[in-house]
């Protein structure tokens, strides 16, 4: 299996899942996650896969400095619903990286390590994502703008080719060589700009009821 060599360079995720050590399938429960991974999951590599693999590694990073990101730990909440948009593809992406599921997701043992419902939807949200550390309940919104970024190559003649099935070789190897450079731009030249990627801890107010809610 051969990938774009540039997928080399991306950081990769660190995560501890006690799951993964109890079970004895890696060493310390310690599992290592790369780009590479969110591409075989979803089939594909494009700006709203690579979104899902870089703002989730921004958002572990915020919530676990310094110490090592508890996979199953997290819960993860989108603006926009999943069955909605590309929510769906970003989902499968976070779900692996985080063990966050939906209500189908791993009901846990005896009550522990479940990570059903930790996926959820939220449409009040200012932002694409919010990720919330469950121990701590610290959290941390994230969100992608892509705009942000200098405009690439126009693909929609393209996409409306490949689409209806008009496209030619030529065509297809075009596309992918504009969408290979757009996601390299992505995570290696502006994953740092937090103008085009987004990361925003929540503060926290107690309601009268003693319900802590977000600012």
């Amino acid at each position: 299996m051969k990938f774009p060599d540039y997928f080399d360079q991306i950081p990769r995720l660190r995560v501890q899942d006690p799951l993964a050590r109890i079970f004895g399938c890696a060493e310390d429960g310690i599992l290592e996650y790369g780009f590479a991974d969110a591409v075989r999951i979803t089939g594909h590599a494009c700006p709203t896969v690579a979104s899902a693999y870089w703002l989730t590694l921004l958002a572990l990073e915020h919530l676990y400095p310094g110490e090592l990101p508890q996979r199953g730990g997290v819960k993860v909440e989108f603006r926009d619903d999943a069955r909605s948009g590309s929510s769906g593809v970003m989902a499968t992406v976070i779900q692996m990286l985080t063990g966050a599921a939906g209500g189908s997701g791993f009901k846990g043992l005896g009550g522990r390590f479940s990570r059903a419902g930790l996926i959820r939807s939220k449409p009040d949200l200012l932002m694409q994502l919010r990720f919330t550390r469950l121990d701590k309940q610290a959290a941390v919104d994230v969100g992608a703008n892509l705009g942000a970024m200098p405009e690439g190559p126009s693909v929609e003649g393209l996409m409306a080719r490949v689409a209806s099935g008009r496209a030619s070789v030529e065509d297809e190897e075009q596309l992918g060589s504009i969408w290979r450079q757009r996601v390299r731009e992505m995570l290696l030249e502006y994953g740092r700009d937090r103008t085009v990627f987004m990361v925003c801890p929540v503060e926290w107010k107690k309601r009268s009821d003693g319900v802590l809610q977000a600012a």
